[in-house]
């Protein structure tokens, strides 16, 4: 299939995990793809992976500033957007007595100020049907210990994607929202999640593993896609049944 053949894509946290599966996906079907992150030799990497078209952006998410940069570079280069996967995020996981002002405030800037402010300064640049999907969590929706600045962060993603899509849909733009469970990704290294835990996190899915990157992407891809035009304000839940069953 070659659905995004002739439009131009933008994957926010695109050089690694479920991002850089998203842009690797968009760009098997055709998509000019731009990504962006925080580190050089990870985004030099994964543009590799990415055709010759392919843009790779420095940008360090959370601030206002920077999404006013990455706006202004895209239109520099004329670009104009179909779609955006707006997934750089961070996860902080420590309990609710040990979080303090600094984690609550890294976490709301990347997760939550950092996505509003990109939209935001992205809208001139949309194409009439362009498709947003953020990158929430399945936290959002059940009581994990050690995850309340985290989910609190990522519930504030699936209310954006309902308010703003009432506010864009009259410029001809949806947004929606995928919710992943547990999905195996390099940021379970980061968390230093351990064997045992991880053991402990797998029994609680009924399909009994993990996610992969890939089948997150694929939902975001069908998101993205005309063929998802009545879908608006929508969050898919991709967990393997754990808030389900």
């Amino acid at each position: 299939m070659n659905r995004f053949e002739g439009k131009t894509v933008l994957v926010t946290g695109g050089n690694s995990g479920i991002g850089l599966a998203a842009a690797q996906a968009f760009a098997a079907e055709g998509a000019r793809v731009v990504i962006t992150g925080r580190d050089e030799a990870s985004l030099a990497e994964a543009r590799a992976t990415l055709g010759e078209h392919a843009l790779a952006i420095r940008n360090i998410a959370g601030t206002v500033a920077a999404a006013r940069e990455l706006a202004q570079q895209l239109s520099d280069a004329q670009i104009r957007l179909d779609a955006v996967f707006v997934n750089a995020g961070i996860g902080i996981f420590a309990p609710f007595t040990d979080i303090d002002e600094n984690a609550w405030d890294d976490t709301f800037s990347i997760n939550v100020k950092g996505p509003y402010f990109q939209i935001q300064a992205l809208v001139p640049l949309f194409n009439k049907g362009a498709s947003i999907v953020l990158n929430g969590s399945i936290n959002a929706h059940i009581g994990m210990p050690t995850s309340s600045v985290y989910a609190a962060s990522k519930a504030a993603l699936v209310s954006l994607a309902k308010t703003l899509s009432a506010e864009l849909l009259p410029r001809g733009v949806r947004v929606n929202v995928v919710s992943p469970g547990p999905v195996s990704t390099p940021l379970h290294e980061k968390l230093g999640i351990v064997d045992d835990a991880r053991a402990q996190l797998q029994a609680q899915i009924p399909l009994g593993r993990f996610g992969k990157s890939s089948e997150v992407a694929a939902t975001v891809l069908h998101l993205s896609a005309p063929e998802s035009g009545f879908i608006v304000g929508t969050e898919i839940v991709i967990d393997g049944g754990m808030s389900q069953l």
